[in-house]
């Protein structure tokens, strides 16, 4: 409610209605971003984290400035930030390193080498594949 002071000086900007919907018109568009909406229906409760629903933080502690929306590359960047998400892909890693190091265990075993438990690099390892394969590859052609 307005003291009678306040109500009788309409040019300050505190008396001008802070609701779009009373102005009407191109009024109405232009201050309806800078409104406050109430909280989202949907119980978030993120604000300034990338999980809520479009940017309903705040800006510098100011009511009713949304922060840009934020970029899929910004969105990705927070989400991987996260220890959950570092640990989940430390874990992917960890499980495609041993499939890598078991291929190359089983390619080892099929290449003939002497000593036969030589230790090789996995590019000795390559090499030596194509090596062998051309190889195999000249003894079916004669």
């Amino acid at each position: 409610m307005l003291s009678p002071d306040q109500a009788a000086d309409s040019d300050h900007p505190s008396s001008a209605p802070s609701d779009p919907e009373s102005l009407g018109g191109a009024d109405a568009q232009a201050l309806s971003c800078c409104v406050s909406d109430p909280e989202p229906a949907e119980g978030g409760g993120g604000e300034g984290r990338g999980g809520g629903g479009g940017g309903e933080g705040r800006v510098g502690g100011r009511p009713g400035l949304h922060p840009p929306p934020l970029s899929r590359e910004e969105k990705r960047r927070r989400r991987r930030a996260t220890a959950k998400y570092r640990s989940a892909h430390a874990t992917r890693e960890r499980i495609r390193v041993e499939a890598f190091n078991l291929a190359f265990a089983e390619l080892r075993k099929l290449l003939p080498t002497l000593p036969p438990d030589k230790k090789l690099s996995k590019i000795e390892i390559l090499r030596l594949a194509i090596c062998y394969i051309s190889y195999l590859n000249h003894v079916l052609d004669v």
